[in-house]
């Protein structure tokens, strides 16, 4: 079946936080990380027959929830996760919170590479832990981990966790193999625990490969903790539905305390029929749609290229985020998304939400229909240019 990724679906009106928090409604929001495309028609229709039955009581997570997860890792990945590593929650946030609460003390330190996903930011704080920064090296547009800091950030016995976000929202890298085997081999050796953020695992482009780090070896699996879902790649986000993978009995039992202790262990009927839906019979959507993903990333290069060139993008290799480098206005990236909003009607956002190194760039949503993408980079483009 071909699906139809041109397709316009009105969003106003829906309580789309993406859509509706606009005070004018000529504004284009191509900030928020969900995508403007229906789900998978096999979402669609799971949960319909759901609704139809009409009573949502309080949800027990079946067996066939399980199987379709570690089924799905298998055939897609190669990776064989024990059906008793799976913790479920409500979303890999409180995810992070959860597992941050269960290996830290306050006071202890959290590493990061930024810039880097906003959330992961106050994840830390909430457990009243400090942030180090490992800032990625961004060069020849693209973005690469300074394993000499790293190694330096990670030798302070005060730096318990490091959060690894992999695909890396914003940066748009899927790191390789050999990339995380370094970021183990450091991390193990100054006995720090890598949290894995992989909710994008499966938005790879092609021509990438998307490597579990837990997979790596047994020794990255023990030292290492995976958080998952499918709300990303299948748009279902407002579903609230994740999965953490922890294989040590004795760090899952923290984790499983610190969920309980956040109340955030139940999830709702609709999230579980959506992920079973989701990796039992929506591959083929995905495919078709990682391929619509990666023709509007290659709109967005050669339009910047010929049009923008004063603004160059990141080369894309994962998630559908495009970084754009906006220092040529010489204004701060809180400052250019505001005026880009007021005057170009055009939503993007602010590099610095995502750490210092964030500051005069712009993060682009480009999940939406090639009419829309087109839409905003020729706003951005009169903006630039005042047309």
């Amino acid at each position: 079946m071909k699906y139809n990724f041109d397709e316009q679906v009105p969003r106003r009106g829906t309580c789309s936080y993406k859509w509706d928090s606009a005070k004018n409604e000529d504004v284009l929001p191509m900030w928020v990380a969900d995508m403007d495309f229906r789900t998978a028609p096999a979402i669609v229709d799971a949960l319909r027959q759901r609704v139809e039955h009409g009573i949502f009581g309080y949800t027990r997570v079946p067996d066939s929830y399980y199987k379709a997860v570690t089924d799905w890792f298998v055939r897609r990945h190669g990776w064989a996760i024990g059906r008793e590593w799976i913790i479920y929650t409500s979303g890999v946030v409180p995810a992070l919170s959860a597992i941050i609460k269960a290996l830290t003390q306050p006071g202890d330190r959290v590493l990061v590479q930024t810039p880097v996903y906003n959330c992961f930011f106050s994840s830390i704080r909430n457990n009243g832990c400090e942030i180090v920064s490992s800032p990625l090296i961004y060069a020849n547009n693209s973005f690469f981990i300074d394993f000499d800091d790293l190694e330096r950030k990670t030798t302070d016995p005060k730096v318990k966790v490091m959060l690894l976000c992999n695909p890396h929202n914003p940066a748009g890298r899927v790191w390789t193999r050999e990339e995380l085997t370094r970021i183990g081999e450091i991390c193990i050796r100054n006995g720090v625990m890598v949290v894995a953020d992989e909710i994008h695992c499966e938005l790879t482009l092609p021509d990438y490969v998307y490597t579990p780090f837990a997979s790596i070896s047994d020794e990255f699996l023990i030292h290492s903790i995976t958080c998952l879902s499918p709300s990303k790649a299948f748009n279902i986000a407002g579903l609230q539905i994740a999965n953490i993978v922890c294989a040590d009995d004795v760090v899952r039992a923290k984790i499983d305390r610190a969920i309980n202790d956040n109340e955030v262990c139940d999830v709702n009927p609709f999230g579980v029929i959506a992920t079973q839906a989701a990796y039992n019979d929506s591959e083929e959507w995905l495919e078709q749609l990682l391929d619509y993903l990666n023709q509007n990333y290659l709109y967005m290069r050669d339009f910047c290229k010929t049009y923008l060139p004063g603004f160059p993008i990141t080369i894309l290799e994962g998630t559908y985020l495009v970084w754009m480098d906006c220092r040529k206005f010489r204004i701060s990236s809180e400052q250019l998304e505001h005026r880009l909003v007021n005057e170009a009607r055009l939503w993007l956002n602010a590099g610095r939400m995502y750490g210092a190194e964030g500051e005069g760039f712009m993060r682009w949503n480009i999940a939406c229909p090639r009419a829309v993408l087109i839409e905003g980079l020729e706003r951005f483009r009169n903006f630039a240019y005042k047309k």
